[in-house]
């Protein structure tokens, strides 16, 4: 059952991409969701079957080579049980939506291609047992990222947020191989259960870093750290996931939604035990999630892409998420990741119907008075923006809330900061997610009348997947809070060391969050019902015309709703100081060095050498032989001196 969990996927690919169109409309109607949907059930029975036991299962092979060790294995517990049944639910219904959603596209073949590829290497690392394992599924889903949002490649936008999403994951992946390497030269291996068994000894280690030196398990941690950012697109390196929008809504609801955002928040899970003994990368933690938070909530505010707006509550839900982490509260981010998963998804699923019912609108400010039309749409959407504002009894409600309450139960400026921080990015989530409920569904229509006449509900496929996901997002947070985040209750039983710097703290925040002042649990929720209610007075009065006025004859107010509405300049930043001079830079490069001293040390100084030192060079050897032999000899030289350098700067030390 483990192996069908995993290869299902991989054998969906190849039928729908060599058999797509032998199948025809009706047989990728039917195949597809079917084979997802065989999937999705062995994770329910392996879950069903492992619930609640503190083992797991290895199945694979090992190769040992030159000194290393290496596994591909699946491990199976806590962490994975959830995040199998996350990936394989979502994957399903978003296979079902996308069947009706493309059904007209002539590629719709390579689009579930695509999706299925995603899914499997998304299993492949979830069910990772080290991380070389991890690492291939994480390379994989980056490489499905890129061809999904390039799917319609003769867009030329489309082609420039896939390589803006490749490039700015590429530097995750760099420091997750780095970190990966560092681990594999000082332990021998990558297996989780060796790497932790190992940390006592790894954090009596140092890594020299040019002069300085630094705690290994310090260093390794902010690796990771970097990794996760990248691909959960925290603050810094969060520009890929709104140009990602480019992308088909289905690949927005499970990639960058529920999916592969969450893949970094689940590396810093599944390294917790690393990152225990490194309390300065746990603070960054916390702070970079905080900012994001609060980032994302403010950017939200003023924007008005549909899609847009969704991706930057994603963004800030997972700073919520990292901040958790940040804070050692496990069990609390994978409650809250297990809870956004589906009611993100259920938004994303939600607005593809109200643009595809609008024929491509995504403007908020052409759109209105769709709730009579689609009803079932905005019931879904309705819901889902209630368990996002954290609305009582909702599935948000429990874990946002908890968080929140573990950040003030830490009692440290640390803590203290990210609650309040966090609190404004809650209250912000609240108004902008209202405004765009409002301005879609609620308010007189501003759409063209040629555009409102064509809406309509979507089919009952689509309406199918909304109702799966409506089912248990009113009660899943309440029947399901004991199990994750209960008090004596710790669903993330990864041995995580009793020794750890932060183990007391950890006791005492598990304890101290069920005595915090009421004032204190009272504030976040009041802000956000105060948010979403003064959200629907304002939108609906005159209220936003008067802002917009005052924007105008106030210089300060444009500004900073420039800075606002530009995200923070982080766009300008990249672009303008840091991409455009590493053009220019790579233009010297190329001039001076490529075709400058290398070419005269390389293929032309070696002709000469040849051609003046020996005259058979002209007869036993010709102008592309010697090139040949001139390139792999500057390349050896290049690798040889790169090789040296960083073996100066990284090495270990005892």
């Amino acid at each position: 059952m483990s192996l069908v969990l995993l290869y299902l996927p991989l054998m969906r690919a190849i039928v729908n991409g060599w058999f797509g169109a032998q199948l025809g409309a009706s047989g990728r109607k039917w195949v597809a969701p079917t084979l997802i949907g065989g999937t999705f059930g062995t994770a329910v029975l392996l879950a069903a079957e492992g619930f609640g036991q503190n083992s797991y299962t290895v199945l694979g092979i090992c190769v040992a080579a030159f000194g290393y060790e290496i596994n591909w294995a699946l491990q199976f517990d806590e962490l994975t049980l959830v995040m199998r049944l996350v990936v394989t639910r979502i994957s399903f219904l978003v296979h079902i939506y996308a069947t009706s959603y493309m059904e007209t596209d002539p590629h719709l073949p390579r689009f579930l291609a695509c999706l299925s590829f995603f899914t499997f290497f998304m299993l492949v690392l979830v069910t990772a047992e080290n991380y070389f394992q991890l690492f291939v599924g994480w390379e994989g889903v980056g490489l499905c990222s890129y061809l999904l949002i390039n799917f319609w490649y003769t867009r030329l936008q489309a082609n420039k947020a896939a390589l803006q999403a490749l490039v700015v994951n590429k530097v995750g992946d760099y420091f997750l191989a780095l970190a990966v390497i560092t681990l594999l030269n000082l332990t021998l291996t990558t297996s989780f259960d060796v790497v932790r068994a190992l940390v006592p000894a790894l954090r009596r280690m140092e890594l020299r870093i040019g002069p300085w030196s630094v705690s290994c398990l310090e260093a390794i941690g902010f690796c990771f750290l970097m990794a996760a950012m990248a691909k959960s697109a925290q603050i810094g390196l969060h520009t890929w996931l709104l140009s990602a929008m480019e992308g088909p809504t289905p690949v927005s609801a499970l990639l960058h939604a529920a999916t592969m955002v969450t893949a970094g928040v689940f590396l810093l899970l599944r390294s917790s035990f690393l990152l225990e003994w490194a309390p300065v990368t746990l603070w960054l933690i916390t702070l970079v999630g905080a900012l994001t938070a609060f980032f994302a909530g403010t950017a939200g505010l003023v924007q008005h892409d549909l899609k847009k707006i969704i991706a930057l509550s994603t963004c800030s839900q997972l700073g919520y998420m990292f901040y958790a982490c940040g804070l050692s509260q496990y069990s609390l981010r994978l409650f809250h990741l297990t809870n956004h998963a589906f009611f993100k998804a259920l938004l994303f699923l939600g607005a593809g119907a109200v643009i595809h019912a609008l024929q491509g609108e995504q403007d908020l400010r052409r759109m209105g008075g769709l709730a009579q039309l689609m009803p079932v749409t905005y019931t879904a959407m309705a819901l889902a923006t209630l368990a996002l504002t954290g609305f009582p009894f909702l599935s948000g409600f429990y874990s946002k809330d908890r968080i929140l309450e573990a950040a003030w139960a830490h009692y440290s400026v640390t803590g203290h900061f990210a609650f309040w921080l966090t609190t404004a990015a809650a209250i912000c989530t609240a108004i902008y997610s209202w405004r765009l409920l409002y301005w879609v569904f609620l308010r007189d229509t501003q759409a063209y009348k040629r555009v409102l006449a064509r809406a309509h509900e979507a089919d009952e496929r689509m309406l199918w997947t909304f109702r799966c996901l409506m089912i248990g997002r009113l009660l899943s947070g309440y029947l399901l809070r004991d199990a994750f985040a209960g008090l004596g209750r710790n669903f993330f039983r990864y041995r995580l060391g009793a020794a750890a710097p932060t183990a007391a703290l950890r006791v005492t925040t598990l304890l101290e969050r069920e005595f915090v002042p009421l004032y204190i649990k009272v504030l976040p929720l009041a802000g956000r019902l105060l948010g979403a209610i003064g959200a629907l007075i304002f939108y609906h009065s005159t209220g936003y015309t008067q802002l917009v006025r005052w924007q105008m004859r106030n210089i300060w107010g444009y500004r900073l709703h420039l800075f606002v509405v530009k995200k923070w300049f982080f766009d300008r930043l990249y672009n303008h100081y840091i991409a455009t001079r590493l053009f220019h830079l790579g233009g010297v490069f190329y001039t001076q060095i490529d075709q400058g001293y290398l070419e005269a040390w390389g293929p032309q100084g070696l002709a000469r050498a040849l051609e003046y030192g020996h005259r058979l060079a002209r007869v036993t050897l010709n102008w592309s032989a010697m090139t040949m032999l001139s390139n792999f000899w500057v390349a050896i030289s290049l690798r040889f001196v790169v090789a040296y350098t960083v073996g100066l700067i990284w090495v270990p030390m005892a």
